[in-house]
């Protein structure tokens, strides 16, 4: 058989493409807004480009238009601008980005995804077209979608996007045996899960990972200096006796620390939402991420395998038995090493699949 016909990026695609690579150096920057970037485009160039740094700072679309004013001034006006979502038209802690790009003379607008805010969604096209520029959206739309992920749930539902992680052995243990180390995976796949934090509000954890590991649950791995705030470190505990030389309660960052006593995971996970919390990290032990399995409260799932067989210990899904074996869609395999990490997304009964 003959090799599939390729298809050939269009040029709207391109663009598109430039402008979620800007969105991308924004996420985990900009709670409670989403990651959004752009670029403006005019002579088949880029003249501007901008994302989103932070909350109550210059949307992407203003951060690209003033690119271009300082740059390209001259080739502003009748120019297309590309934004990985749905412009603003509301006031909000900054003006309406619609109106800045009227102001910008800018004369087409291509988006990727709508707004999933009721309030906000698909308000932009009647501004524009009453302004006489022209409008384009859906372009690259399951990209610019998968970028927002944790803010379209938040908006829709109040309850953060959770990602799970765990490090297990191969025959799913995410303790050793007494006297060995802790340690279960290679320094590459800690890495790894440790950058996660990069892109998360908050790190919830058991109380009994506390007592057991003592961790720091901070930023490292390169990503000092880069305006992300210390996620908050929520820990579950039951029964409230968690003694207070731990890390988390002494280090530079013991305020940034929760103790939710005696809330199970869904009124946990329904009270960060309230508070702003877009998304979590589960980040163990086997009990807290047995439960979230349960309750089908897993958005997103990094699972770190080593080779190795513990023959006894925690079970990286601990309590009781789940009611079905869940499936991932999406799945990508990425060797670290020995190790191998999956990364998917949960499949569960009866949910809209995208």
């Amino acid at each position: 058989m003959p090799p599939p016909i390729a298809h050939k990026e269009t040029p709207d695609q391109h663009w598109m493409h430039l402008a979620l690579d800007q969105a991308q150096l924004g996420v985990g920057l900009t709670s409670p807004n989403p990651p959004v970037g752009s670029v403006i485009v005019a002579q088949e160039k880029v003249i501007g480009r901008g994302y989103h740094h932070k909350a109550g700072e210059p949307h992407a679309e203003v951060e690209a238009i003033r690119d271009a004013q300082k740059l390209n001034p001259k080739l502003l006006r009748g120019s297309t601008i590309y934004v990985t979502l749905e412009p603003c038209c509301t006031q909000g802690k900054t003006p309406p980005c619609t109106e800045a790009i009227k102001a910008a003379g800018i004369k087409r607008v291509v988006f990727g995804a709508h707004d999933p805010n009721p309030s906000h969604r698909e308000q932009c096209r009647s501004i524009f077209m009453l302004a006489g520029i022209e409008v384009t959206a859906g372009v690259l739309e399951e990209e610019c979608r998968a970028m927002i992920r944790p803010f379209a749930k938040w908006i829709t539902t109040g309850i953060p996007y959770v990602i799970a992680k765990a490090g297990q052995s191969l025959d799913g243990r995410i303790t050793r045996p007494a006297g060995e180390s802790s340690l279960i995976t290679n320094d590459a796949a800690r890495a790894h899960g440790r950058r996660l934090r990069m892109r998360v509000d908050a790190i919830l954890v058991g109380a009994e990972t506390i007592r057991k590991d003592n961790p720091q649950l901070t930023l490292r791995d390169g990503s000092a200096g880069s305006g992300k705030l210390q996620p908050w470190r929520v820990v579950l505990t039951r029964s409230g006796d968690i003694p207070k030389h731990f890390q988390i309660f002494t280090d530079e960052f013991k305020d940034r620390t929760v103790i939710m006593h005696g809330k199970d995971l869904p009124e946990a996970l329904a009270i960060l939402g309230k508070h702003g919390v877009l998304s979590v990290l589960i980040e163990g032990g086997g009990i807290v991420l047995g439960h979230a399995f349960r309750e089908q409260l897993v958005d997103e799932v990094y699972w770190y395998i080593a080779p190795r067989l513990c023959g006894g210990g925690r079970p990286s899904l601990a309590g009781p038995a789940l009611p079905a074996s869940i499936e991932l869609k999406d799945v990508t395999v990425r060797p670290m090493g020995d190790n191998v990490c999956f990364h998917g997304f949960p499949v569960w009964p009866g949910a809209v699949q995208e």
